[in-house]
């Protein structure tokens, strides 16, 4: 049996859990009368949290136990899963995880039967981690052991680690202040973790997509992954089974656009279609790769659309048949609003500084159609393009 983190208890979890709606005031006071006012503040917190956390871990969040910072920062699992996939095709035995959080990725490396270190310095996170890596390892098909200490991350990189073992990080991105962006603010600093790339050993470094390419070491692999559109981290790799250089794009679960430095795109005036490449192709370089692979040029210098006469589309981005363009002019975007009697109005936009929420209220749809407008500098000055969504072929 797992013990329970946080201090809570069977009949508190089952208790809150029975409440259909835990954050009301009558459920806090049902069970503040029956569980005393801590406990049941503990109780409440964990479902609720639980209910939130199905957006990211799906029916598992029912088993898992979460603390409000963890839930946020921890790794969506089928994401976790291509870490650990990472470390097994390595033939590591074992993986230090620093920073572990709640243990979302730490539970990929158990499933996949592998060992785990899992160091984390706050002890109510600590202690949700163990209680997940337990519930993990008793699940596990494999014989597997796993042991979360609580520590400082930078005290653990002073005594040293095992060369045998993979390592994996997640620094911390937030102080007291809030979210931290530069790689020397991280806890621990991107330079730190970086040094622990040894000869023989996997690394893997979890960092937020925005991290400027000049950061990432030249002879490590930088992978920014998209889950269903949304690019959720950067991946910098070295060791074994990473490919030294290389900077890409992967849609989950295993669609891979590799960047380069290719020929550049030709500016054009809009074609047929347009292309909006996904994010993390966008932040692997590797828009001019999927250009050419579509046959098309950009819409303009620095702005991230693809346009052109081919009709072809890819999964590494939203293709768009465009069907008018008009001026970026306030009144005859009225005018077209009220002649195609539009009354649901999205608002896309890209190398401009508005509002699409305020653009859209401007505009007034009032009618009965729905419309796409896509506003974007051109060789033509700053146009709208009326589009709609292309059916995906897939290159």
């Amino acid at each position: 049996m797992t013990d329970l983190p946080l201090g809570l208890t069977e009949e508190a979890v089952a208790a809150a859990e029975a409440e259909p709606d835990p954050g009301s005031l009558a459920a806090g006071t049902r069970l503040r009368t029956r569980l005393g006012p801590d406990l049941a503040a503990a109780a409440l917190t964990q479902v609720a949290l639980r209910r939130r956390a199905r957006a990211k871990f799906g029916e598992a969040a029912a088993r898992l136990w979460f603390t409000r910072d963890g839930l946020e920062q921890a790794t969506r699992p089928e994401v976790a899963a291509l870490h650990a996939q990472r470390f097994a095709a390595a033939d590591v035995r074992r993986v230090v995880d620093l920073g572990c959080g709640i243990g979302s990725d730490a539970v990929a490396f158990v499933h996949a039967g592998l060992d785990v270190l899992a160091v984390e310095r706050d002890p109510a996170t600590a202690d949700v981690a163990r209680a997940n890596l337990a519930a993990a390892v008793e699940a596990s098909e494999h014989e597997v052991r796993a042991e979360v200490v609580v520590a400082d991350v930078a005290d653990v990189l002073a005594a040293g680690i095992d060369p045998a073992d993979g390592v994996f990080a997640d620094p911390a991105r937030r102080d007291a202040r809030g979210r931290v962006w530069r790689p020397q603010d991280f806890s621990p600093d991107l330079s730190s973790l970086l040094a622990l790339a040894v000869p023989g050993r996997l690394l893997g470094v979890k960092l937020g997509p925005a991290l400027p390419h000049a950061l990432v070491p030249a002879e490590a692999e930088a992978e920014w992954v998209s889950h269903h559109g949304d690019v959720v981290e950067v991946g910098v790799w070295s060791g074994p089974g990473s490919v030294p250089g290389r900077r890409s794009a992967l849609l989950w679960p295993d669609r891979r656009l590799v960047g380069g430095a290719g020929e550049p795109l030709a500016v054009r005036e809009p074609g047929a279609y347009v292309h909006e490449p996904d994010g993390a192709v966008i932040r692997a370089g590797a828009v001019e790769v999927l250009g050419v692979r579509l046959g098309a040029g950009l819409l303009a210098d620095k702005v991230a659309y693809l346009t052109g006469d081919a009709d072809a589309t890819s999964e590494f981005a939203t293709t768009f048949v465009v069907e008018r363009v008009l001026p970026y002019d306030l009144k005859v975007l009225r005018r077209w609003v009220r002649e195609a009697d539009v009354g649901t109005l999205e608002v896309k936009r890209r190398g401009l500084d508005l509002d699409p929420a305020r653009l859209r209220q401007d505009l007034r749809p009032r009618g009965r159609t729905s419309a796409t407008l896509l506003l974007t500098r051109s060789t033509a000055g700053t146009v709208a393009l009326v589009v709609r969504r292309a059916e995906r072929q897939g290159t």
